[in-house]
């Protein structure tokens, strides 16, 4: 029990040194105004990625399909 007791403490410890993305001090939605913009930062991010594999799919689809063709 005294393992366990340990690592807790530890754990404690170590998140305490952390440096979290928001501001202790602010309140309300204010206080995670770093933690919103980095979320939409990547939110933004993977629809401009999955938009353009999207993209490069279609075109990679329809030119093997192009030289593909059965006629």
């Amino acid at each position: 029990m005294g393992k366990i007791r340990n690592f807790f403490t530890e754990v404690k410890v170590e998140l305490q040194k952390a440096s979290w993305p928001w501001d202790p001090k602010e309140r309300g939605f204010r206080r995670y105004k770093e933690l919103i913009d980095s979320t939409l930062v990547v939110v933004i991010a993977m629809l401009l990625l999955g938009g353009y594999v999207a993209l490069f799919d279609f075109v990679l689809v329809n030119v093997v399909h192009y030289f593909t063709k059965l006629h």
